[in-house]
C-alpha cells in the first residue's frame, strides 16, 4: 500500500501538536483527580492518645452517621468497652458513659440501625474502621448498629493460614488482602461480614496501646480508656 505523505507548514504542525498536548494534560489530570475520592478526616481523642482516621466515601451512610455523632458531642465520654489484644477494640455504646465497674455493655445505641455496605474493595487490615452489629441470626441483612463501631489491630497470617480461612469462609483472597495480611496483619476473618467505614492514617501506635490494657470480664479494661471526643477535622 501507497501512503501519501503531506507534509504542513511548521507553523500549523506546532499549534497541533500543542493543542493536542493541552488537551492531553487535561484529560490526564481529570483520570488523576477521579482516582482519589475525597475523604473525611477525623480525630479521636482518647485517654491513651490521639488517633487520626479518614471515613471512606464509598460507604456514604456509614461515614455521614458517624460524622452526625461526632459533630451533636455523641461520643463524648463513651468508652473503648471491648478490647481483644490482636483483634480489635471497640466502642461506641452510649451505656459506657460513667459505667460503673462490672457493668455488661456493648448492647447500647442510639436507636437506629444503618443499612449494611459491605464493599468489596475495603477489607480487614489493621487501622481499619468498621461497625459492630448484632449477629446472624437476628440481623441476616447485617444491619450495623447507629453508633459502636471497632478499630481492628489483628496480627499477621501465613499463606497457609491464608489458605485455610480461603476453604472455610469457601472465598479467595486477593493478591492486595494476601500480601496485607501476611505484611501489615489484620482480621481476615471478618471480611465481607461487617461494613469497613474508615482507617487510621495516625496514631496506630495508640490502637496497639488501647489493645495491649489489662482486661477483666466480658473483655472490658480494667481501667476505663475513654474516648474524650471524637472532632471533624476541618482543612
Amino acid at each position: 500500500m501507497v501512503k501519501i505523505l503531506i507534509t504542513l507548514p511548521f507553523e500549523i504542525l506546532i499549534n497541533i501538536i500543542m493543542k493536542k498536548c493541552v488537551f492531553t494534560c487535561v484529560i490526564s489530570l481529570i483520570v488523576v483527580a477521579s482516582s482519589f475520592s475525597q475523604t473525611t478526616k477525623v480525630l479521636i481523642e482518647t485517654s491513651k492518645g490521639n488517633i487520626t482516621a479518614i471515613l471512606y466515601d464509598g460507604t456514604p451512610l456509614h461515614r455521614d452517621n458517624f460524622i452526625k455523632l461526632a459533630e451533636a458531642g455523641f461520643y463524648d465520654g463513651l468508652l473503648f468497652h471491648r478490647v481483644i489484644n490482636s483483634f480489635m477494640i471497640q466502642g461506641g455504646d452510649p451505656d459506657s458513659k460513667d459505667a460503673p465497674a462490672g457493668k455488661i455493655l456493648g448492647n447500647g445505641g442510639p436507636g437506629y440501625t444503618i443499612p449494611a455496605e459491605i464493599n468489596p474493595q475495603y477489607f480487614h487490615k489493621k487501622g481499619v474502621l468498621a461497625a459492630a452489629r448484632t449477629g446472624d441470626q437476628g440481623n441476616p441483612q447485617r444491619r450495623s448498629s447507629g453508633s459502636q463501631f471497632y478499630i481492628v489491630q489483628g496480627k499477621t497470617y501465613t499463606d497457609m493460614q491464608m489458605d485455610s480461612m480461603e476453604k472455610q469462609m469457601n472465598t479467595k483472597f486477593t493478591n492486595e488482602q494476601r500480601d496485607t495480611y501476611a505484611n501489615v496483619g489484620g482480621v481476615p476473618h471478618l471480611d465481607a461480614q461487617y461494613t469497613v467505614f474508615g482507617e487510621v492514617i495516625e496514631g496506630l501506635n495508640v490502637v496497639d496501646i488501647i489493645a495491649g490494657v489489662e482486661t477483666g470480664a466480658n473483655d472490658r479494661p480494667v481501667e476505663d480508656v475513654k474516648i474524650i471526643r471524637i472532632s471533624v477535622i476541618k482543612d
